[in-house]
């Protein structure tokens, strides 16, 4: 149900209550239900990267800016982004040409359904009414090739 929340939030760009949303169903949050402190499986000063398909798609969040590619941007967009913890994740928001972008990382595990890879995270990627699913990993907690 959460799930499906966030994907209807995205679209309207509301980083901010996406988190914030999937906080009232405390069976779909991970950890105890009275804790509040925000989300922190990812420091504030890794860089976040993101991938995903149909369509390809790959963002790379590094102080305060997101790089995003895809095969008709192969030299990639830059964003400022602002980041945001909640209970249940993390989110990156910014604007470009009058579009909110917004970055979602989750906790779970993740495939991208081409390769052996497991990953730590689950991402979704929202630019006004596009919505992408796909994976997220960090240097501290990187993805795994299947052995």
């Amino acid at each position: 149900m959460c799930r499906a929340y966030v994907e209807h939030v995205l679209v309207g760009g509301l980083a901010a209550l996406i988190l914030t949303g999937c906080q009232s169903n405390s069976d779909s949050v991970p950890g105890d239900a009275d804790d509040s402190r925000p989300w922190s499986a990812i420091a504030p000063d890794e860089t976040v990267q993101a991938s995903g398909t149909e369509p390809f798609w790959s963002v790379r969040v590094e102080g305060g800016q997101m790089i995003y590619t895809a095969p008709d941007l192969p030299e990639g967009q830059p964003i400022a982004v602002t980041r945001f913890s909640g209970r249940g994740g993390l989110s990156f928001s910014g604007e470009l040409e009058g579009e909110v972008w917004t970055l979602v990382i989750t906790q779970g595990e993740c495939s991208d359904g081409m390769s052996d890879r497991s990953y730590p995270f689950t991402a979704t990627l929202a630019d006004g009414a596009t919505t992408r699913q796909g994976c997220a990993w960090s240097a501290a907690t990187p993805y795994r090739d299947a052995s």
